[in-house]
């Protein structure tokens, strides 16, 4: 089976394709690397062996796209291609419609004229908006309440390939919702590596470590959780990518939707002990007001994957930090 993976030089993606290789699957990478480095090409050969074949292309180049389609012949692609600041899309919201809308739409007109019947979707627990409840089935209603550019084009893009599902009944769509990924690949090369100021706790935690930022920001210590900080699902890298491989071994016609979650959820003040105790040195942090739109608590149902899939999340947040730590000293 041959897989096009966009945004396969990214942290979510990169470790996808290098599990997929792995696996004996042929992948193609489609990456403009915006955020991400050319380097990591390298590595994921020196990892598996194999160089995946690269395209440097926009998908907002449609030209482009196609012709990576045309000399493909892909079976399956892995969308994972896309803008993803929360922060950055409340400045840039027409940005983020124009690239993550616009350009999945170029990469589902390329697999109808090239015949390509498979598509998995790197989609986000932020569709959910604010559930009233503190753990995410797949059932819940989607898009109320989200609060930024970014989460509203997650939600659009699931609208569009639920409809292009329904209009062609040969073709195979899989909606995976990631919670909060965290974590590295455990050889230390591979790693997160945000280009620009991240918004996710762990990419700052990283930047605090290395001394790029002076502290770590806590927004609200006075939630009703047991520490007074969030509550978040934190799910390690290596278990999402499996949950890729999963998905795609299981793929039938129509529309597929998956929560990939641990179903435990971590506050922000134990993910900064659990990083002291792998570091060993302490974290300088401080306490801030409430940011809006932050819920108290949010963690995934993710059942219906280890029911249908036979995926369940098998690493730890000790494992986590361990793969940070390595990651952070060996680059």
């Amino acid at each position: 089976m041959k897989v096009l993976a966009t945004g396969g030089t990214g942290y979510i993606g990169s470790h996808t394709v290098i599990e997929l290789i792995k696996k004996g699957y042929e992948v193609e990478i489609l990456d403009n690397l915006f955020n991400s480095k050319i380097e990591v090409l390298d590595k994921i050969e020196k990892i598996t062996g194999v160089k995946p074949k690269f395209h440097q292309i926009d998908m907002l180049d449609e030209e482009g796209v196609e012709k990576v389609f045309a000399e493909g012949r892909f079976d399956t692609v892995i969308h994972f291609a896309g803008l993803k600041a929360v922060g950055e899309s409340v400045a840039k919201p027409l940005e983020y419609y124009k690239t993550n809308i616009g350009g999945t739409i170029n990469i589902l007109n390329a697999m109808k004229k090239y015949d390509v019947k498979r598509i998995i979707f790197s989609s986000s627990a932020t569709v959910y908006g604010d559930p009233h409840q503190p753990t995410c089935v797949e059932t819940l209603e989607t898009g109320r309440d989200l609060t930024s550019p970014y989460g509203k084009t997650k939600y659009m893009i699931e609208e569009i390939l639920k409809d292009a599902a329904f209009a062609d009944e040969d073709l195979s769509v899989t909606i995976l919702r990631y919670f909060n990924p965290v974590g590295n690949h455990e050889s230390g090369l591979i790693g997160e590596d945000p280009n620009g100021i991240p918004n996710n706790l762990m990419p700052i935690i990283m930047k605090v470590y290395r001394k790029e930022i002076p502290e770590l920001s806590v927004y609200g210590n006075d939630y009703e959780t047991r520490d007074g900080s969030c509550v978040r699902d934190y799910i390690h890298v290596l278990d999402l990518a499996a949950g890729h491989i999963l998905a795609m071994e299981h793929m039938k016609q129509g529309t597929s939707i998956y929560n990939l979650g641990t179903g435990t959820g971590t506050t922000v003040y134990e993910m900064v002990r659990a990083f002291e105790n792998a570091s060993g040195e302490k974290l300088p942090y401080r306490d801030a007001p409430r940011r809006p739109g932050d819920l108290a608590c949010l963690t995934a149902d993710a059942s219906k994957a280890e029911a249908e899939l036979g995926w369940k999340a098998t690493h730890t947040i000790e494992d986590a930090m361990r793969d940070t730590i390595n990651y952070l000293r060996s680059a």
